[in-house]
């Protein structure tokens, strides 16, 4: 029964992620940058200054957490196992090419991240314990005066939050622990379950401030091997960006244990992989938008698209420069093997698995802290405050039997309800981008930006 249930389920995710949920995804983003003017590319170095320079919220204004700590939220739940798994796996089956489109999609995903986040700051409301709740369920109820699809947004994200941001993130880590250390999957449900519970039982704040000091430091780690895997490979360069350039518009032949791709087969696995990384979209990352201590959306949201820049347009990259310098993209190894492989090539033995093992835990395990607060607040929309604490313990008895239980099933449906989100959330983008765009307005003649 289970068997055919998983199977059912797994035809039902190819379907929602196919090239129409793709195409509404990206479209969304296209018809948003047009609409704000190309804001992303225009206001770029402004929205890095904001995020990672100034970093100073005014303490007096509403809010849980700083534009910073926020941005480290929403990261910690983007930045994954998708930026050395995933990246691997999109090179493997569409090409070099894969790389181009996943920085499009990143490139048009930041107006839409953008966008989210403007509306959440603006439709944001103060619960019973005194701290903010945003994003799509409320954007969709307080502006398109639609609560039943605010409703149905919060279902689809709590649910996700128990499979794609907790039991299949353990699992991974439980997977790679075993691997590298030798440890029994059982102890590191209960270790991770016991690190979870330390963090969120203090609620957002707690999880800002865990992850404004977790995500810089593990992005810097990868960030850092991953250079210097590409400086020593320093002379790949040039023939690296003629292959994603040129092979993003021209089928990829086949060559050693690469079984080639067609040019549509590479933009799909771009795209997607792209979408999977950063989220943009599918409405989780506005829920932690909504947190920050500001009085403009506009502020946080320029902080917010940064979140997509380092996501797709950095880390994922660099994951892909790793991959292509070391000519092993045609080998017929995938995902976080092949990203080993390519590590271990540059580094000295054994330190390249090292580097893909710790950078997956860490990634996992933030994504874990991220999702929690996502399917808390949307847990607290559906059920009010008094669900909190009951959902905090649940979450992290959940995280301990990711670690050790068979996942086919779990990670097919988390990835549906994971699609099923960007729909609620991309009509409220859409009926709702006059707003946007009037507010990016206002902002702008404001402050002069």
């Amino acid at each position: 029964m289970e068997e055919r249930l998983s199977a059912i389920i797994s035809v039902i995710r190819v379907w929602v992620w196919g090239p129409p949920m793709l195409i509404l995804l990206v479209g969304t983003g296209i018809y948003l940058t047009l609409r704000l003017r190309g804001l992303q590319f225009t206001k770029l170095w402004h929205s890095l200054w904001l995020a990672l320079v100034k970093r100073k919220e005014d303490t007096e204004e509403a809010g849980d957490i700083s534009h910073f700590q926020a941005l480290m939220t929403a990261l910690s739940a983007t930045v994954g196992t998708g930026n050395i798994a995933g990246v691997a796996t999109a090179i493997t089956a569409g090409g070099p090419g894969a790389l181009f489109w996943m920085w499009i999609t990143g490139f048009f995903g930041m107006a839409t991240k953008y966008s989210e986040a403007v509306l959440a700051v603006k439709y944001r409301e103060v619960d019973k314990f005194g701290t903010m709740s945003g994003g799509p369920m409320y954007y969709i109820s307080k502006g398109l005066n639609l609560p039943w699809l605010g409703a149905i947004f919060a279902i689809f994200a709590s649910i996700s939050a128990f499979g794609i941001g907790n039991m299949v993130q353990s699992n991974s880590v439980a997977d790679v622990v075993e691997a590298t250390f030798g440890i029994p999957f059982w102890v590191t449900g209960l270790i991770l379950a016991f690190a979870t519970g330390l963090v969120i039982i203090g609620g957002i704040k707690s999880i800002g401030r865990v992850t404004g000091t977790l995500v810089p430091i593990m992005i810097i780690f990868y960030f850092g091997a991953a250079l210097l895997v590409v400086f020593i490979n320093w002379r790949m360069i040039p023939e690296i960006f003629r292959l994603v350039i040129t092979k993003a518009f021209t089928p990829t032949a086949a060559a050693g244990g690469f079984l080639g791709a067609t040019v549509m087969q590479t933009i799909r696995m771009g795209v997607s992989r792209g979408v999977f990384s950063n989220e943009s979209g599918l409405g989780s990352a506005p829920i932690a938008a909504a947190a920050a201590k500001t009085k403009e959306p506009v502020t946080q949201a320029l902080v917010s698209m940064t979140q997509t820049f380092i996501d797709t347009i950095v880390v994922c990259s660099l994951t892909g420069f790793v991959i292509l310098s070391s000519g092993l993209w045609t080998s017929g190894k995938t995902g976080a093997e092949l990203s080993a492989m390519a590590f271990n090539q540059a580094l000295p033995h054994g330190v390249g698995a090292l580097v893909v093992s710790i950078g997956l835990i860490l990634f996992a395990y933030s994504t874990i802290l991220g999702w929690s607060y996502y399917g808390e607040k949307s847990i607290e929309y559906l059920l009010g405050e008094r669900a909190v604490y009951p959902y905090r313990f649940i979450f992290c008895v959940v995280v301990a039997i990711g670690a050790v239980v068979k996942l086919e099933l779990v990670w097919n449906l988390a990835d549906v309800m994971n699609a099923l989100m960007a729909v609620p959330n991309l009509v409220g983008l859409l009926g709702l981008s006059g707003v946007i765009a009037y507010e990016t307005r206002r902002y702008i003649e404001k402050y002069k930006i």
